[in-house]
């Protein structure tokens, strides 16, 4: 297979690594297995264009996404309308999506299994039409992300520090609002502290992402509010993984479901894979099982 590569420089592990070392590596690893890989490293300002270059290149068979969640996920959207393969690096923070396919979390043995690795079909999920590979948020996630982007940090650990100090103030004065869940069982109207839409359902034991990718639904959580301290208390054991059953938060399946906002302010925000965008009165979130190919 012939794999093009596109290398965030930008983001998480690369800002510090030596990328022209690192790359050599790479296309050694893949030509190891038979495999042709071509690395384009950019920054982030490029990404999109070169991700979209990638992805209808007449001589690849797959692209190789190096980043962070956000550019994953930004690869995820380009490969799944372009009908490209996608092959994951974990290079950020979290690296969820990528935990979610069972990748290795070092980058030689993420190598070396993407190098020895099949494509697939997975799952991946729309809002009004536009894709996410893990999560949709509005509410307590949505401000922590807000405030912590306020904050300035250079680092994987000053991404982690700036992250602590948003969650304190985000947990003393959570948001609190109404919303209309509907799914093809009905409507209800629920008053919520935050509410997440994952492609598919989360696991348990570990920080949150779902164990399979492949079961064709949405999970839906809804956390009703509560004090700061106890809403503290719950945070930490959602990352932790050990939520499941607690009474304050509700777990559904679904293909489809829609959220309607009818109080919503002009500046509210959500949050798809990550990354802020603007929040819409009426929002249509979808299932698509096996749209994305991987390897």
């Amino acid at each position: 297979m012939h794999f093009v590569g596109v290398f965030n420089r930008d983001g998480g592990t690369f800002r510090t690594m030596d990328m022209e070392a690192f790359t050599d590596n790479a296309v050694k690893v893949f030509a190891s297995h038979g495999h042709v890989l071509e690395p384009r490293v950019v920054e982030g300002k490029d990404l999109i264009h070169e991700l979209q270059r990638a992805a209808s290149d007449p001589h690849s068979d797959a692209v190789l996404a190096g980043g962070g969640d956000g550019t994953i996920s930004t690869a995820a959207e380009i490969c799944f309308h372009a009908g490209m393969p996608l092959a994951v690096l974990p290079a950020g923070t979290m690296n969820l999506f990528a935990r979610s396919l069972k990748i290795p979390m070092g980058l030689e043995q993420a190598l070396e299994a993407l190098a020895s690795g099949e494509t697939r079909q997975v799952d991946i999920a729309t809002v009004n039409g536009k894709t996410f590979v893990h999560q949709y948020s509005v509410g307590i996630h949505t401000r922590l992300v807000r405030l912590r982007e306020e904050l300035v940090y250079r680092s994987r650990i000053g991404k982690i520090l700036a992250s602590t100090r948003a969650f304190i103030k985000a947990v003393r004065r959570p948001p609190v609002f109404w919303a209309e869940i509907r799914t093809t069982r009905g409507m209800e109207r629920r008053r919520a502290t935050g509410i997440t839409v994952t492609n598919n359902v989360l696991g348990e034991g570990h920080v949150p992402y779902a164990d399979d990718i492949d079961r064709g639904v949405l999970g839906v959580y809804i956390l009703k509010p509560l004090a700061p301290l106890a809403l503290a208390r719950l945070c930490f054991d959602v990352i932790m993984g050990r939520w499941k059953g607690t009474p304050a938060l509700s777990e559904r399946e679904v293909r489809e479901v829609t959220l309607v906002f009818p109080r919503k302010k002009s500046s509210a925000l959500a949050l798809i894979d990550g990354e802020l965008t603007d929040l819409s009165e009426r929002v249509e979130l979808r299932i698509h099982p096996g749209g994305l190919h991987v390897v």
